[in-house]
């Protein structure tokens, strides 16, 4: 069996036995006044061509980001209208009839009397 006096969960290190904070971190936030950034030069991950590419590599790559969003473009409009079906469907099926009544109904005479509206006999 275990000593009781030794947590089971928390590993043996002699910082942890110590108390102290560690160089790095102060307050619960990294200690960054050691690093500078004057004079440093940023290195970007995707940098930029050093000259402007020739007027057909300019012209192919236009056609292919048209193309592209020519693309995106025709299937947003294909996912719009056909989640439009289904939901029109969706309430079609669960109303069990049209779920537009305005859509196929042209009746242009008055609603049907009340029950109240009527004369007791």
């Amino acid at each position: 069996m275990a000593e009781p006096n030794t947590p089971q969960n928390v590993p043996p290190s002699s910082s942890s036995s110590s108390g102290k904070v560690p160089a790095d971190m102060n307050n619960g936030h990294a200690n960054n006044t050691n690093k500078s950034f004057s004079g440093q030069k940023i290195h970007y991950p995707n940098p930029p061509d050093a000259s402007n590419p020739d007027p057909a590599t300019l012209r192919e790559q236009w056609k292919f980001a048209i193309r592209q969003y020519s693309k995106w473009y025709s299937h947003a409009w294909g996912t719009a209208i056909l989640a439009g079906v289904s939901f029109f469907a969706l309430g079609w099926v669960i109303k069990g009839s049209n779920p537009l009544p305005s859509f196929g109904r042209h009746d242009d005479s008055p609603p049907p009397p009340d029950k109240a509206d009527e004369a007791p006999r």
